[in-house]
């Protein structure tokens, strides 16, 4: 496979991964959760989901829509933890659903050749796949948090797996 097509592979499960995997789980757990659900921390130390959101919303517009897009960094990263209620289910996913649209554009246009180039992103120099990778799994840890914690508080099952005749299928 030559390394265009392997940049673009990986642009492109990186979208997939984003927008058709993570987004669907965390508007699912989202519709589990009550608004006090969604701002309960278990302790001082922990995040609520509302933060989490926000905290998505953030880095995601910070290292791709800036980092990688040239856009304006326009994150206040101390208030997406600071943030204590307000914002129902519906503006978080609104503010996260944005944000992935500008994302997802980024990648969308990006050429899989400058995956190698540098960008200077909170005060690193990473490489463009390196802010991307760091996008995936940064959200894909912050999604599971908010999958554990609409299955605690709600005591229901998300239902993502359809497992017929011995195989799991994605039900999302």
């Amino acid at each position: 496979m030559s390394d265009t097509r392997t940049g673009r592979a990986f642009i492109d499960r990186s979208r997939a991964y984003l927008t058709g995997e993570y987004l669907p789980k965390i508007r699912a757990s989202l519709a589990l959760l009550s608004r006090e659900d969604i701002w309960w921390r278990p302790n001082e130390a922990s995040n609520s989901v509302g933060n989490l959101v926000l905290h998505l919303a953030g880095n995601v517009r910070q290292w791709i829509v800036h980092g990688v897009g040239g856009r304006d960094d326009v994150r206040d990263r101390p208030a997406e933890f600071s943030a204590a209620a307000g914002r129902d289910a519906g503006e978080l996913l609104g503010i996260l659903e944005e944000a992935l649209r500008e994302a997802d554009a980024v990648l969308a246009g990006l050429d899989p050749s400058s995956l190698h180039e540098l960008r200077a992103i909170q005060g690193l120099d990473v490489s463009v796949l390196e802010a991307i990778y760091h996008v995936v799994e940064h959200f894909a840890g912050h999604t599971y948090q908010i999958i554990y914690v609409a299955k605690a508080r709600s005591g229901e099952d998300l239902g993502f797996w359809k497992v017929e005749e011995g195989r799991a299928t994605p039900a999302w």
